[in-house]
């Protein structure tokens, strides 16, 4: 089974949206690590201090068959059409471990 690495930095108030619409199209859930950086537009600045703003980094690791649409569900749950909302990109996974309590049928898992 093949799997992708759905990459995501978004604003901090539009994480949980983007998880949940992820969510909604077969995503299992996501790793969200608190970031900050630099883009095409500079953090602004207030009585000279300089204020950055926060993102969040979300990591969706997704059967290959749906992950177009977690990009798709990100793209547009993100607002990623607005200048400075955020990103998303997908990387290939050569190989998986730990998942394999998470593909049993929940049937097996009470045996």
């Amino acid at each position: 089974m093949s799997h992708k690495l759905v990459v995501v930095t978004a604003r901090t108030d539009l994480t949980e949206r983007i998880v949940d619409a992820a969510k909604a199209v077969g995503a299992r859930g996501a790793t969200i690590i608190p970031g900050r950086g630099t883009g095409v537009t500079e953090a602004k600045t207030f009585f000279g201090l300089t204020l950055e703003l926060q993102r969040d980094v979300l990591l969706f690791l997704v059967k290959e068959e749906i992950a177009r649409q977690v990009m798709q569900a990100a793209r547009i749950t993100g607002e990623f059409h607005k200048p400075g909302t955020g990103i998303a990109f997908l990387l290939d996974v050569d190989e998986v471990a730990g998942l394999e309590s998470q593909n049993t049928p929940e049937k097996d898992k009470k045996k």
